[in-house]
């Protein structure tokens, strides 16, 4: 049974942050929401060691991956969430034990920006195999920097190869979605809602992205995002645990609505979360990734 949350709107600080993503979108409309209802779990995280490199293009791409350690224990909180916002927000919650999503503005339609690039990395590794390809290493190498460092340039290459829209086609049919369209031929304005992103979560982690042979890289490498991207709930973990956490954001300052536009997914074991917001630009960047941090420490905590 669902309950209001409470949605205290206040003075913030504004930041200021270069923002990734080329491509012109609709205009968003602001609104107000946070929500839940609630429930607890636990699920097991196991932990991955090793620091991530500083570039990816300072040293050869490599396809093993690190020993995981002794498994972690973390919990699942389903609500109540408290969140200061001056804009929309939605979140969902998924367990991959059940299978059950709880949330916020579940259905409300964002946008992903760079949170797509985890899929279309999928979407070529998947069809690579399916044609008994073996990607070279100039394409490996721009795969790595499109998902750690958010390269805009490696992705519309990619996705133009994929077939643009017909790629976000394949997503939406491949994991299930129901909320989801392409936005012409550009990938930065994917609609989604939350409880899509949180499919797509799960779509990546079980291998049906990315295909069996590709699945254990591609979490690897959103392991290990890095620079402005690195944001989000496995900032309120503990390093082992949020070692273990595979990651893809988006961000954006539109200019079309003067919105940032935030898009959070990050892939636990046993859990997955996504987050949507947009709020006026004045607020800034880090306003929004405080945004996702706000609602992850609430959701999903160490035991």
């Amino acid at each position: 049974m669902s309950t209001p949350s409470i949605v205290r709107i206040g003075r913030h600080r504004a930041g200021r942050h270069r923002a990734r993503g080329i491509h012109p979108a609709h205009r968003a409309v602001a609104c107000l929401g946070i929500v839940v209802a609630g429930a607890t779990a636990l699920v097991t995280a196991v932990d991955i060691g090793g620091d991530p490199p500083q570039r990816a293009a300072s040293r050869p791409h490599r396809t093993e991956f690190t020993k995981p350690p002794a498994p972690r224990t973390v919990a699942l909180h389903s609500g109540p969430v408290y969140v200061d916002s001056a804009g929309f927000l939605s979140w969902a919650l998924l367990d991959r034990g059940t299978g059950e999503i709880s949330g916020s503005n579940l259905a409300a339609p964002s946008d992903t920006m760079s949170m797509v690039k985890s899929w279309i990395a999928a979407d070529y590794l998947r069809r690579a195999t399916e044609q008994g390809v073996t990607p070279g290493q100039t394409r490996m190498h721009q795969l790595t920097i499109m998902i750690r460092d958010s390269d805009n340039v490696s992705a519309q290459t990619i996705f133009a190869e994929l077939g643009r829209h017909a790629s976000i086609l394949r997503l939406i049919k491949i994991c299930g979605l129901t909320d989801s369209r392409p936005y012409g031929d550009w990938w930065s304005n994917t609609t989604v809602s939350a409880r899509d992103v949180v499919r797509i979560g799960v779509c990546l982690a079980d291998g049906r992205a990315a295909g069996p042979r590709w699945t254990p890289w591609l979490l690897d490498e959103m392991r290990q995002v890095r620079g402005a991207g690195d944001f989000g709930v496995r900032h309120t973990l503990p390093e082992r645990i949020a070692a273990t956490v595979a990651i893809k954001n988006g961000w954006l300052l539109r200019d079309e609505d003067r919105l940032w536009h935030i898009a959070c997914l990050a892939i636990g074991d046993g859990w997955v979360l996504g987050v949507l917001a947009r709020y006026p630009g004045r607020l800034g960047f880090e306003y929004g990734t405080d945004l996702c941090r706000q609602v992850g420490e609430q959701l999903v905590s160490p035991v």
